[in-house]
């Protein structure tokens, strides 16, 4: 793996996989990209003793296969290792609960997903601007 900062997306749809990895292209935003496809997985790579550095960023989606989104925010929180870590809820949902169930959970930020393709790859360019470029992360956020 290289020395670029790794994007951990926490996503069990493929096509919001793929439309993920091709708005980051699209956006010449180089990190590198983790797939996780469910929440168990997202904690064990999270959980994963040979992973000195957290990733930069966590786009989270709630519609989860195992655990759901919150479940897995709710542990990334009360885990010392990973509280810091920047999550940003990344979902469909329009859910007003889950709106405030995430914030409420310690997410950094919510974005509802745009349908359409440009304005999705507009959202994921902004957010990685933000989060990678802009963000000044707390000292010692990585493990």
């Amino acid at each position: 793996m290289s020395s670029t900062k790794v994007i951990l997306l926490i996503e069990d749809n493929p096509s919001d996989v793929d439309l993920t990895r091709r708005a980051l292209e699209k956006s010449r935003i180089a990190n590198d990209l983790v797939v996780a496809e469910d929440g168990e997985a997202a904690l064990e790579y999270l959980r994963r003793e040979d992973l000195y550095e957290l990733p930069a960023l966590a786009l989270l989606d709630l519609n989860l296969p195992k655990l759901s989104g919150l479940e897995v925010l709710r542990q990334i929180r009360a885990d010392a290792r990973t509280r810091r870590l920047p999550v940003v809820i990344l979902t469909s949902s329009k859910e007003e609960q889950d709106l405030i169930s995430g914030y409420s959970l310690g997410a950094n930020s919510y974005v509802r997903k745009p349908v359409d393709f440009v304005e999705f790859a507009e959202a994921v360019k902004v957010l990685g601007i933000y989060w990678l470029m802009m963000n000044q992360s707390p000292p010692g956020a990585a493990p």
